[in-house]
């Protein structure tokens, strides 16, 4: 039996998340994700499951997401994130690598280029400009994220974030 085991578990009141992203930028726009009930929009990607690399789940993850090949580059960010979300408390790790997409796939204006169902939720993916305020206007999450998009390392960097020690 091949069952699919997501690393994401309850443990003493918090969520524990092993969560790995994609980072597409093209044209000074990046690619990010909204489900249909969220207020804030994430990059692209999902749940590690156990005894799976991080950028193994990444292909896997956008092929189930995009529907779409991807070309998985460096690793850009490590992060360790402490928040909450509707009452619910959690401790995730992240795992966010550049990612290239196949060359039709453009920016072409802030709607959605593709909206799709994935576990019971919608998926819309936009791209947005990294300069101005749509980053700040779509809340893109975690926060730290929109500054470093604009000046992406030359080398992986490693963020810990504790949304109630933030200061925006």
């Amino acid at each position: 039996m091949n069952e699919r085991l997501p690393l994401s578990f309850p443990v003493a009141g918090t969520c524990f998340n092993y969560r790995v992203a994609g980072v597409a930028i093209r044209d000074g726009h990046v690619l990010v994700c909204r489900e249909d009930d969220d207020s804030y929009c994430m990059l692209p990607g999902g749940r590690v499951e156990m005894g799976e690399p991080s950028k193994v789940a990444l292909v896997r993850e956008m092929a189930e997401e995009l529907v779409m090949p991807v070309e998985v580059g460096p690793l850009l960010f490590t992060s360790e994130s402490f928040y909450g979300r509707e009452g619910d408390r959690y401790h995730e790790l992240g795992f966010i690598y550049a990612i290239e997409l196949p060359e039709h796939v453009r920016p072409d204006g802030e709607q959605p280029f593709l909206v799709r169902e994935d576990e019971g939720h919608l998926l819309q993916f936009s791209w947005l400009p990294l300069k101005g305020s749509a980053l700040k206007e779509a809340c893109l999450l975690p926060p730290w994220l929109a500054a470093r998009l604009r000046a992406l390392p030359g080398a992986p960097e490693h963020v810990v974030f504790h949304e109630d020690e933030a200061v925006e």
